[in-house]
């Protein structure tokens, strides 16, 4: 539904350019047709695990979709491990540097220009720069959707990136516990603020099934997406529920749903939102 929604018939980038007016001038990606954002406003509620799998969704659901993902993470990049990428970036013509691949999949983060165990100890004013090198300094080629993995919380980068290229709108991900939707409110609220629409919330860990008895719990709560959902006038998107192969898969750098497209915990995602009974669709894999 979030891919249908960004490719479809929804005007998202029409809104942002009209509610826009008066703020600094938004300048487009070279190459680049639309831009979504996720994010959270709070860590550790699987955000990088769900931008990962909606950019599989995305090159599955529509064959022939050119898809990015920006990690825009700079003190705790972890899409490279999720995605099973490591290495320096080479260079284009143009001295703009060239994203690595893996699953169809481009992607550029700062966990290419630093070592794995090394520490970034930055200012502001450093990690706002190495925002805009990660926007304006990598050569793209030709994108159909780049997503944009964000940072917790609603500081500098989320701020730099929102004023400075025009976002087709944003996906907020949270678990269902107060502490958690607390600062997903925030999150939302936002980019409201700064006129970029917020397409929906993505709950993540929203039940877990006993492997053994298969009895459902809830333990993070429940139904707290939904309820912020109501409250914001916003699209409940997704409700993935807490799995370990999901957990596994991102540890391994083999997401899910490139080895596993048809795992329950999965259904809700945008993959299986245009398939017919008994229709499959399998990412395409390709490593480098």
């Amino acid at each position: 539904r979030v891919l249908r929604g960004l490719l479809g018939n929804w005007k998202t980038k029409e809104q942002a350019q009209k509610a826009a007016r008066g703020l600094p001038r938004r300048w487009p990606i070279p190459g680049v047709k639309d831009i979504v954002v996720v994010a959270s406003g709070k860590g550790g509620v699987g955000k990088s695990t769900v931008t990962v799998n909606l950019a599989l969704a995305a090159t599955a659901l529509n064959k022939g979709l050119s898809v990015g993902l920006l990690d825009a993470d700079v003190y705790g990049p972890s899409i490279p491990r999720m995605l099973n990428l490591s290495g320096r970036p080479e260079l284009s013509n143009q001295d703009k540097m060239l994203p690595l691949v893996n699953y169809g999949i481009k992607c550029m983060s700062m966990g290419f220009l630093v070592e794995e165990k090394d520490a970034i100890v930055w200012r502001g004013l450093m990690v706002m720069s190495a925002v805009q090198k990660l926007l304006r300094g990598v050569d793209w080629g030709e994108l159909d959707l780049l997503l944009v993995d964000m940072p917790p919380g609603t500081g500098d980068t989320q701020l730099t990136i929102s004023q400075q290229v025009p976002i087709s709108g944003a996906v907020i991900v949270t678990t269902p516990q107060d502490v958690a939707l607390a600062d997903a409110r925030r999150g939302a609220q936002m980019f409201r603020d700064l006129h970029t629409p917020v397409l929906g919330v993505v709950q993540n860990m929203s039940h877990h099934v006993c492997s053994q008895c298969g009895h459902t719990s809830h333990p993070f709560g429940r139904d707290g997406a939904a309820r912020l959902a109501s409250e914001m006038n916003l699209e409940l998107l997704g409700d993935v529920p807490l799995h370990l192969d999901v957990r596994e898969g991102a540890d391994r750098g083999s997401p899910v749903l490139a080895t596993q497209p048809h795992l329950p915990p999965l259904l809700c995602l945008p993959l299986h939102s245009q398939q017919g009974p008994g229709e499959t669709v399998t990412p395409p894999v390709t490593s480098q």
